[in-house]
């Protein structure tokens, strides 16, 4: 899972920050969203998926479908 202490930014690669706003689990499922529609896949399989376990999973998840370009960080260990 890729989950930073530290944003490194590399070129292209979108980046969230877990401990803000954007960290909320309804906020990422919204990305996921947003994501499955721009690369023209399926949300709901995916959504069901994040929704099944707790924050950990759906964190898990979300890296496992869009880690290719999302980077997510934490600024505490």
């Amino acid at each position: 899972m890729t989950i930073m202490e530290k944003p490194k930014v590399k070129a292209g690669k979108i980046t969230i920050d877990l401990t803000g706003p954007d960290g909320n689990a309804f906020v990422l499922i919204a990305y996921a969203k947003q994501f499955c529609w721009q690369l023209h896949r399926d949300f709901e399989p995916i959504k069901k998926e994040m929704m099944s376990g707790d924050y950990k999973h759906l964190l898990e998840i979300f890296d496992k479908e869009f880690g290719s370009f999302v980077t997510l960080y934490t600024l505490y260990k």
